[in-house]
């Protein structure tokens, strides 16, 4: 008998889209799979919608909203699979997806591997999804992929993964702490039990750009901007756990740099926590200059008004792209 795969969605107002991933989901062609959606307490009507599929094979439950983590851990403990397949409410699986992962983890017979996918971004209209491959893309090592992550800002889209139970029970629980970059945080203790990552190629997943209302923007709240460091002192807790070396240091400073500016100018506490953590490492943090297109605002207008103008404006042009596909989305349907 072929292994059933659970596929596992915590769903958060996702009312507009919630219809579409379960349909990328039933037309997955692995034959054995369960899906389980948990309602995190959503304030539309993302229950209703989902309820729609509920049938043998798709499971709907909800909770009080407790968080993206804790609807996951929920999830979890209800399935069933000998495989896991994460993937958030408003994402999409190719059809081939989980049967193109599944057909190396039989071919491989080897529980502690973990499989990733390739991936690509779309805001409304799939066909516009462009797949750009990283130097994640492949097979490495734990600590190698640890590494390029780290050291170059890269990552891999939840939804990219799949893995085993016992991997997914060997890394333990996602960290109800963290209400932002609880993904990156988690597949670390998945990549630390397990013997190394094999990459699928033809496999795909999709991951919707949500804006600056998705749980995975980095706003100035408190609330995320803790998260965020919490979950980087983790990171680099876990790669110094597989390698403590002059180059796993060296990419612990560069990650820290990598997202030193998020901090300010609202958390100069934890601009000067990350500067303590990469002297320790070896290493000296500044804050990253402006891009030369806003760098002229900081003499009249000063560092704090210059650095929200680099991050506002992009996302207006964001937000303003979001909006005209969404717009040809709706004129081809």
């Amino acid at each position: 008998m072929k292994p059933l795969v659970s596929i596992l969605i915590p769903a958060y107002n996702a009312e507009p889209w919630i219809a579409d991933t379960l349909q990328s989901v039933l037309a997955q062609t692995w034959p054995r799979r369960e899906i389980i959606v948990v309602d995190d307490g959503s304030k539309d009507q993302t229950f209703a919608a989902a309820q729609k599929f509920s049938s043998a094979e798709v499971k709907v439950v909800t909770q009080k909203n407790a968080g993206a983590s804790a609807a996951r851990n929920h999830a979890f403990r209800l399935c069933s699979g000998d495989y896991i397949q994460w993937l958030d409410a408003d994402d999409l699986l190719d059809c081939e997806k989980i049967s193109r992962q599944m057909a190396v983890a039989e071919s491989c017979a080897d529980k502690k591997i973990l499989l990733s996918s390739a991936w690509g971004r779309f805001n409304f209209r799939l066909s516009r999804a462009r797949l750009i491959p990283t130097p994640l893309w492949a097979g490495l090592s734990p600590v190698e992929w640890l590494l390029l992550k780290m050291g170059r800002d890269l990552h891999m889209a939840n939804q990219s993964w799949l893995t085993s139970r016992e991997l997914t029970e060997a890394a333990g629980a996602w960290d109800e702490r963290l209400s932002l970059d609880d993904d990156g945080e988690y597949f670390c203790r998945v990549l630390l039990a397990s013997r190394g990552v094999k990459f699928v190629p033809d496999a795909k997943s999709f991951y919707r750009i949500s804006g600056t209302g998705g749980l995975s923007h980095v706003d100035q709240s408190d609330k995320k901007l803790e998260s965020l460091w919490l979950s980087m002192q983790l990171h680099i807790r876990y790669l110094r756990s597989l390698e403590d070396s002059e180059r796993t240091r060296a990419a612990g400073v560069a990650y820290l740099g990598n997202w030193l500016n998020y901090f300010y100018p609202t958390r100069p506490d934890l601009i000067e926590a990350a500067k303590q953590l990469a002297a320790a490492l070896g290493g000296k943090l500044e804050l990253k200059p402006l891009r030369p297109k806003y760098a002229w605002l900081e003499k009249p207008l000063g560092r704090p008004f210059a650095s929200r103008a680099q991050t506002a404006l992009p996302n207006l042009k964001a937000s303003a792209l979001r909006s005209w596909d969404k717009m040809m989305f709706q004129l081809g349907r």
